[in-house]
């Protein structure tokens, strides 16, 4: 299973609190503009370009590495962290990176 893979099973759950949890949902758009500056060219149009999944995976695992690094623990409410790995969740599934799961 790829970092984004899991990064999104642990994280899409967290989409639930955007509905009465706001300061969360502006952080996590905050990470998501981010995340669009730095993983992707900017387009010519007001529509930004979807990211790359190759560049969202690297980043992602880059990510993780960090966080490992500095055992980091998730938090009970939301920390720089939990905002970022949710973006990354948002982005993923908002552009469809994540390919269907197949029953073994």
């Amino acid at each position: 299973m790829t970092p984004l893979v899991e990064i999104t099973r642990a994280y899409a759950p967290r989409f639930a609190e955007f509905a009465f949890e706001p300061a969360f949902t502006a952080a996590v758009d905050q990470h998501v503009a981010e995340l669009r500056e730095r993983l992707m060219a900017a387009g010519s149009g007001l529509v930004p370009l979807p990211p790359d999944r190759e560049s969202l995976t690297d980043y992602a695992l880059g990510f993780l590495d960090g966080l490992a690094e500095t055992d980091w623990r998730e938090p009970v409410g939301h920390d720089y962290a939990v905002c970022r790995l949710t973006a990354i969740t948002w982005l993923a599934h908002h552009h469809n990176l994540i390919p269907p799961q197949r029953d073994h």
